[in-house]
């Protein structure tokens, strides 16, 4: 799944290419991929608007339209974005096609359709999400007081408990294996057993990490346009996540595969010991 670096990259592309280009027509040719008017609604509302510019809040991205709308995406699995020269070869299970005046086209494709859209009005981006969202990795009030006071009282892995959206805002299974490797924490350390000093790393290492990898996975928009949007960049920069009976790159124990909160977890079983 796009975890917020993939969300990032694709919102600094679409940024550049897209700003300032009108909406010509909308096709939608998978009804369920919006949730939020009707499918007829949203291609009506959103024909003949102009690009203002997109944003990101955790895993969603926000396109801006001119006057007052915003476009909310969420990728989920396998949802990914794409601009194109009208008449290219189109990606299989292409849901949406958004045609630009200028003879581009936005593409929206999915092959599991667990991605959606909303039109919403700019300034209620939040309601997407019906838990609400917690903190940006760089909010400063990300602290080791904070995540003590929201973890500290669980008995929930604190795997888990990184991969809650409603916590800090665009961590997922990739990149929570990254931090707690880094933090040297079990993924499956129950958040009420980790001490004052685990706190004060996570708040350090939730920030640094995240910013690495977004900045790893950086591309022009040449490069995005390769693929789609669809290539983890940052694979040769993970040193625990896929990489389950392989070498720790720092003690050299191979590094073992568990299921934490019912998704599959790497971990160093030296450097990140029971509690």
């Amino acid at each position: 799944m796009p975890e917020l670096p993939e969300v990032e990259t694709a919102r600094r592309v679409l940024e550049r290419e897209l700003s300032g280009s009108r909406i010509e027509t909308v096709d939608v040719r998978q009804p369920r991929i919006v949730a939020r008017p009707s499918a007829s609604a949203f291609g009506t509302a959103v024909t003949g608007r102009t690009v203002a510019g997109f944003g990101r809040r955790g895993k969603y991205l926000h396109m801006h339209l001119d006057g007052d709308g915003t476009v909310v995406v969420h990728l989920r699995m396998t949802g990914h974005l794409s601009v194109a020269e009208a008449g290219a070869p189109e990606a299989p299970h292409t849901h949406l096609c958004m045609a630009m005046a200028d003879g581009r086209e936005l593409r929206f494709a999915d092959p599991r359709r667990f991605g959606r859209l909303w039109l919403v009005a700019t300034g209620d981006e939040g309601s997407c999400c019906a838990s609400g969202l917690g903190l940006e990795p760089w909010d400063p009030r990300l602290t080791g007081g904070f995540l003590r006071e929201r973890l500290g009282r669980s008995s929930r892995a604190v795997k888990a408990c990184l991969n809650d959206q409603g916590i800090v805002a665009g961590i997922g299974n990739i990149y929570s294996d990254e931090i707690l490797f880094c933090a040297g924490i079990r993924p499956d350390t129950p958040g009420n057993l980790l001490s004052s000093a685990d706190f004060e790393r996570l708040a350090e290492l939730i920030p640094e990490r995240m910013g690495f990898f977004t900045e790893m996975n950086a591309v022009t928009p040449e490069e995005y346009a390769e693929d789609a949007g669809r290539r983890y960049r940052n694979t040769p920069y993970l040193r625990v996540y896929g990489r389950a009976g392989q070498p720790c790159d720092v003690c050299g124990t191979a590094l073992v595969r568990s299921v934490v909160g019912g998704r599959g977890s790497v971990h160093c079983p030296r450097c990140q010991p029971p509690a």
